[in-house]
């Protein structure tokens, strides 16, 4: 995919969510994140929350993949060959309690109104069964230089273990928006912390339901 196109798809995203297209001056261009995901090991079924779009764990873990995302046409765009993509509300997940061993969220709770996050971290830890995982990865937003500043735009490096995606993200802007954030959310919603990883403009975390 080209760098205008993704750039410009980016920028779509968020002119969608705000019903208009945003100035110049509004939007923060963030330095490229280099993305690095390994073929990290996992049995059963792996639900991946968001997963249209580049479809990353999609790609990455393929049949094993339940893809969910809120915007059907996502799911019609993601390349890689899940098990079955669902359109689906994160805040009301349609399966039953203790279901998948593994959830993925692959640069989706950027998108998410930060006062939902709670509510999707509940049910993503209802549908986990006991001692399950819980994997984010996630942007780090940065402090504000300039107060007309309402949007930041992410280009990303992704590199899977066989391939390498460039891509681009837009979001409203979230100060605060971290690791550290997510880890003590999830400790509120029932989770434990058992991994944390930090980049530059990103973060990675394993999070596990109690047995």
């Amino acid at each position: 995919m080209k760098k205008a196109f993704v750039l410009a798809a980016a920028l779509f995203a968020v002119t969608v969510a705000a019903q208009e297209r945003p100035k110049p001056e509004q939007v923060y261009n963030h330095p490229k994140l280099e993305v690095a995901v390994p073929d990290f090991p996992a049995e059963g079924l792996i639900l991946d929350i968001g997963g249209g779009g580049e479809g990353v764990i999609g790609q990455l873990k393929g049949k094993q993949v339940v893809a969910i995302d809120l915007i059907k046409r996502e799911l019609e765009d993601a390349p890689g060959e899940p098990l079955i993509k669902i359109v689906m509300d994160a805040r009301d997940l349609k399966f039953l309690d203790n279901t998948f061993p593994t959830t993925t969220v692959f640069f989706t709770f950027m998108y998410i109104d930060p006062k939902d996050h709670e509510k999707v971290l509940q049910e993503i830890h209802r549908v986990l069964k006991p001692g399950g995982r819980l994997l984010i990865w996630d942007v780090v937003f940065p402090k504000k230089t300039d107060e007309r500043q309402l949007y930041v735009l992410y280009r990303l490096h992704i590199r899977l273990p066989a391939k390498e995606i460039e891509t681009g993200y837009g979001a409203r802007f979230a100060e605060g928006q971290g690791a550290e954030r997510w880890i003590d959310l999830a400790k509120k919603c029932g989770f434990e912390s058992s991994f944390r990883q930090d980049n530059e403009g990103w973060f990675f975390i394993e999070l596990k339901k109690r047995p």
